[in-house]
This record gives structure tokens, sequence and C-alpha cells, in this order.
């Protein structure tokens, strides 16, 4: 074997190029410049053309007719109602998705436990189903229908076409975000750090908020951002749960659609604007992050 396998490396050798490196080995990044540059300008095209030409469109279309009619739509009482029952969402989806998914990556990279395959699936499940269609569940679960309904009337509690089930949709369509970001993580670090800590004579709470905790905050700020980035940006879930209730249970994604649909072309790409804003706020602060602290970010993931 030993023998068939060094005749096939001579065999190849004197075809593959051979890098300047002083050891002389084979550079997987030694292509001629034309492949590299044609490569380079595949990419760079794909992206203008599939991602900053529809942004750029979206400013432009927003501000066609003056910079007035932008500020009458974010103004509008209907917008305004969508734009704090956006914000109201996020605010309660991604603290509830930071604490679970710090408590699922825990417990799946620290700990061996039953189960533990199927935890990881059911958290990949919103990877796979269509919002959608997790948003009929909750209309399954909650609505008039179900064997809940005559409890939840008798409590006074509305779940479908109200703010309630919104944030249940949300936290399900985006709850992966913060889990799938830290268990990779937390996996490498494995389990020396809390078990020297522990030794010691920290307590558990000690071990996670002086060990844990700071060795995950990079990972655990990536996941917060991407899930506060799908929450204010979800629309099929909380589509079909929220009823579309304009100034009541209408979002910015399905207040958007309403202003388009009824030919309120400005005022459906104000709020575009408004809302692609946020999206690339939360990649400006990302892309800082990774520019202040790379060093400290690298350090973290190869410990």
């Amino acid at each position: 074997m030993a023998t068939d396998q060094l005749a096939v490396r001579t065999t190849l050798a004197p075809s593959l190029p051979r890098s300047a490196a002083p050891n002389g080995g084979i550079s997987p990044t030694s292509e001629r410049p034309w492949v590299k540059w044609t490569l380079i300008a595949i990419a760079v095209a794909f992206l203008a053309g599939t991602l900053l030409l529809p942004l750029v469109t979206v400013f432009l279309q927003a501000f066609l007719k003056g910079p007035g009619v932008v500020w009458d739509a974010l103004t509008d009482p209907d917008g305004v109602a969508a734009i704090k029952l956006t914000l109201l969402v996020a605010v309660i989806a991604v603290p509830a998705n930071l604490i679970f998914g710090v408590c699922a990556a825990w417990a799946i990279a620290k700990f061996e436990f039953w189960g533990k395959a199927f935890l990881i699936t059911l958290i990949d499940l919103p990877f796979s189903v269509s919002p959608v269609i997790s948003g009929m569940i909750y209309v399954i679960l909650f609505g008039s229908s179900s064997l809940l309904y005559p409890w939840l009337q008798s409590v006074n509690l509305q779940i479908t076409f109200a703010v309630p089930g919104i944030v249940l949709a949300t936290i399900f369509v985006t709850f992966p975000f913060v889990a799938r970001e830290l268990i990779p993580l937390m996996e490498d670090q494995g389990t020396g750090d809390e078990e020297a800590a522990i030794s010691l004579g920290a307590n558990g709470l000690q071990t996670f908020w002086y060990v844990t905790l700071p060795n995950i905050r990079w990972g655990l700020l990536y996941g917060v951002l991407l899930c506060n980035a799908r929450a204010m940006g979800e629309f099929g879930a909380v589509s079909v749960i929220s009823g579309h209730i304009r100034g009541v249970t209408n979002t910015m994604p399905l207040h958007i659609e309403i202003l388009y649909d009824s030919y309120n072309f400005a005022g459906a790409f104000a709020m575009a604007s408004l809302l692609a804003l946020l999206a690339l706020v939360t990649l400006v602060l990302k892309t800082f992050l990774e520019f202040r602290f790379g060093d400290e970010l690298a350090a973290t993931r190869r410990h």
C-alpha cells in the first residue's frame, strides 16, 4: 500500500505547481493570476447584482420624491405602530432566545446525555420548516378551533391575531441562531477551564459567569446580532398569525406589504429603507467588533 501511494505521488508531482516558499512545498493558492482575478470578479459581480443593487434601489426609490415623503410615511400612525411593534417583538424574542441558546449550547457541549442528538435536531428544525408553516402551527394550537381556545378565553388571553402570537412565532423562527453560534465554539473549547474552576472551589454560577461567559462572549454577541436582524425582518410566520390588523398587529414587513399592495410605493420604500437601515446598523456593528476585537476573537476561537 505504501509503495502504491509513493508511486501516485511521484506521478502527480511534476504536474503540480511549486510554491515559492523556502520549504518547496505545494501551495493550495498558487493559481495563475487570471484565475484568481476571474473568481474575484465573479464573486463581486454576483454580490453587486443580488445584494448591493437591490439595496441601493430601495434607498433611491424611498427618497425619489424627497425626504418629506419619507418622513410622512415614517410618522404615519400606522407606520409608527408598526415600528414600535417590531422593536417590541425583537426586545422580547432576542433575550428569550439568548437564554435558551446559552442553556442549550452549554448542555450539548459540556454534557453527555440520552437524547442529545434529538435535541440538536429540534434546534435545527426552524431552518427546515417554512416560516408560514410555523405560523400555522400556532394558529392550530391557539386558534378558535383549538382545544385550548375555551381556556384562553376564560382567562382573557388572546394569542392568535395579537402580540403574544407574533412573539411566539418570532421566537420559533429565530431560536436556532444563538444556539448554533455557540455549540461549535463551546465544543471546541472543551470542559477543561470549567473543571479547573470547580476544582479551585467555584460553584456552578461562578464558573459560568467568570469562565464560560468570557470565553463565549463574542460568539454570543454574533448570535444575538443575527437573531435580532431576523426577528425584525420576519415576515412569513408573523403574517399568518398576526391577522394583518392595521395599527395593532402589523410589524414593519407586514406594513410594507400593505403599503405596496395599496400602490403607496413611496411609503412602502420609505419603510423598507428604515428596515434595511436597521439591518445595515447590525452589519456595521458586527464589522466594527470584528475589526476592533479581531485578535481577541481569534484567540477565543483557537482556545
